[in-house]
């Protein structure tokens, strides 16, 4: 019980001091900032966001029958386009069939 008691005590006095010291602190900076540091910052996280958003919402073309669907890279196979529907990307000849 008097463990609980020191610990509410302490956290009443953590607090009314970290109050009471928001008003030494210059409201011009932030985490050693100042405004327009923190805007070009925030503009720069936007504008990373949105290419994020612009490269995963991009549509695959779409491949007619006999046309080339994808590319070989070693062993790997890359998609060049989606083959329409009915059809499928063969990938031996790499063509939609």
């Amino acid at each position: 019980m008097e463990s609980v008691r020191a610990a509410v005590y302490l956290s009443v006095c953590l607090s009314l001091l970290t109050s009471l010291c928001q008003g030494q602190r210059s409201p011009e900076t932030l985490f050693g900032l100042t405004d327009k540091e923190l805007a070009a910052l925030l503009d720069q996280a936007d504008s990373s966001v949105s290419l994020s958003v612009e490269k995963k919402a991009s549509v695959i073309p779409r491949c007619d029958v006999g046309e080339r669907c994808a590319m070989k890279h070693g062993p790997r196979i890359g998609r060049l386009c989606d083959c329409l529907r009915g059809t499928a990307c063969n990938t031996f000849f790499l063509r939609c069939y």
